[in-house]
Order: C-alpha cells, then structure tokens, then sequence
C-alpha cells in the first residue's frame, strides 16, 4: 500500500467545539458575540504513534484545540471561511506532521427564517497550500534552533534574500 494512501486514512478528529467570538459583517455580531462550533479532521500519519504509544510521534489535539480557540475567541474577523482559513493555516505551519485538514465552522444561532442546527462554511487545506508563493515563516527564537527553520539566527543575519509574492 502507497504511503499517501496510508496518510490519508489516519486522522485525528475534534467535532463540535464551541467558542464564543465576535465574527461576522453585522456591528451586533461585532460587539455581542456569539457561539460557534468547529470541527477539525487532520490527515497524518499515526501508525508510528499506534506502535509506540508515545505522544513524541503524533499531534496533540489538545494542540489544535488551543489553535482553534485562539482562532475563534481571537480578532474579529468578517467572513467564516477567514476564519476556517485562519486555523486550517495555523496547524499545517505548525505541525509538518499533518498532510491534509479539513475545518468547519458554524453559526448556530443566525438571523434566518427556519429551523437549523447551524449555518456555516467547510475547507480542505493541504500541506502544499501553505507553501509556495502564498505563505512564508521563519522562526528565529533566542539565537536557538527551531524545528520550523533550517536556518540558525546567526546563519540568518549573513544571509541576503529576496521574497517575492505573487497571487492571494
């Protein structure tokens, strides 16, 4: 079996976290608040994990947790799908382990006529999406390694560069 394939049937899954937050277009959204719910599948490899029992080889959910409440509870943001978008960015930049997230964030108590549990958006990210010509991140903590970095911070200082973006 292709290893790809075995990535993309291992996940971690949080469902139906809620948070209370201050997204949305209207003011009152914007200085009440409301709840919103947000589940979160993360594609990785956890056979590793499986084998040693050890949380060294996997992702905490506890961790993504924390991502997507800071998310939520964190800056106003208009539209749900910056928001998804937001917390769908932060734990593949974070975590190299995850291949693929899918996030979904929603409203459950929304200004429309009818009966609904919620209404919101649903995102499929993957590892290439957070790479490339739309994201970049270097981490130079302390003059330390970090794991997100090949670069050492003195390396960094001798190093000229040049970034260029190009679409979103």
């Amino acid at each position: 079996m292709a290893e790809r394939e075995l990535i993309d049937r291992d996940k971690l899954v949080l469902i139906d976290l809620q948070f209370h937050g201050f997204h949305g277009v209207k003011s009152e959204e914007k200085t009440l608040g409301q709840k919103f719910v947000v589940d979160v599948d993360a594609w990785m490899d956890l056979s590793v994990a499986g084998e040693t029992d050890s949380i060294s080889d996997t992702v905490s959910y506890t961790d993504i947790y924390g991502i997507a409440k800071d998310v939520v509870e964190g800056p106003s943001r208009n539209l749900l799908e910056a928001v998804a978008h937001r917390i769908a960015s932060n734990a593949l930049l974070k975590f190299p382990q995850i291949s693929t997230i899918r996030v979904k964030v929603g409203k459950p108590h929304v200004a429309v006529r009818g009966i609904v549990d919620y209404l919101g958006v649903e995102i499929l990210r993957h590892r290439k999406d957070v790479g490339g010509d739309r994201y970049y991140r270097l981490w130079i903590i302390n003059n330390e390694w970090d794991p997100m970095c090949s670069i050492h911070r003195k390396e960094f200082l001798s190093i000229a560069f040049t970034v260029t973006f190009t679409g979103g």
